[in-house]
Order: C-alpha cells, then structure tokens, then sequence
C-alpha cells in the first residue's frame, strides 16, 4: 500500500501569491529625505523680544536678571526673584494679561543643579509654562 503524501504545490503558489501581494502593499522608502534646515540670522533682521516676554538670565557669577533688570537674587537666594515675579504677575492680571511664560537663560557652562534651582523659584512665583534657552550660539 502507497504512503500517503501531501502534495505541497498548492501550499508554494498561495505563499509565492501572498508574497507578491505584500511586496506590492509594502510602501517604498523614500531615497531622499527633504528636511528644512534654519538659516542663520542676519544683522539685517533686528527683530526683539515681545513685549511681555519675560526672561530670567543666570549670569555665571550666580546672579539673576529679569528682562534686562538687575535683582538683588542669586541663584543660592532666589527669594527676591519670586516676589519680583509675583508683582509682575499681579500687575498683569490687573491689566488683563494672563501670560504667564517664563523663559529662563542660562549658560551653557552653568551647572543643571543651580539652573533646577532657579526653575523651582520661577516655579513657585506662579509662572507656567517655563521654558529653556541657553546662551547665543558661539
């Protein structure tokens, strides 16, 4: 009596169709990836900051601005930072400003514990959203 087997063409002709079909579905990759780099400033555009924009600059001798402004503040006693803010922020509410956007500058040779210090004092004025910058590109 004959062995029984089981006769595969079938099974390589549905698996070589499916293949087909896949490498038909598979979307190509792209060979080329447009990407828009930005320009470097030029001395021609002279836009500044918004009006109520509010930054806070950490000098590398531990000092801190506001805007353009000299604190008393350090980055050890950030006190006089927070109430600074805290006026500022009662001042616009009662001109109907409700920005509250802090951006806090630091250089890039600052260490991040003294920069997380400063950002937990901006913090605690009432600021949010607080963003990150660093010093002018070199």
């Amino acid at each position: 009596m004959p062995q029984p087997q089981i006769n595969v063409t079938p099974l390589i002709d549905v698996l070589l169709v499916l293949l087909i079909i896949f490498m038909v579905v598979t979307p190509m990759k792209p060979s080329s990836f447009q990407a828009k780099i930005p320009q470097e400033p030029t001395n021609e555009s002279n836009i500044g900051p918004h009006p109520d924009t509010i930054i806070v600059s950490i000098g590398i001798d531990s000092t801190l601005k506001l805007n353009k402004d000299k604190t008393k503040a350090t980055v050890q006693q950030p006190e006089k930072l927070t109430e600074s803010l805290k006026e500022t922020f009662r001042a616009r509410a009662e001109n109907m400003v409700s920005e509250r956007t802090v951006f806090v500058k630091a250089p890039k040779k600052l260490d991040y514990g003294s920069v997380a210090k400063v950002v937990d004092a901006v913090k605690a004025s009432g600021a949010e959203p607080i963003s990150l910058q660093i010093d002018a590109i070199e």
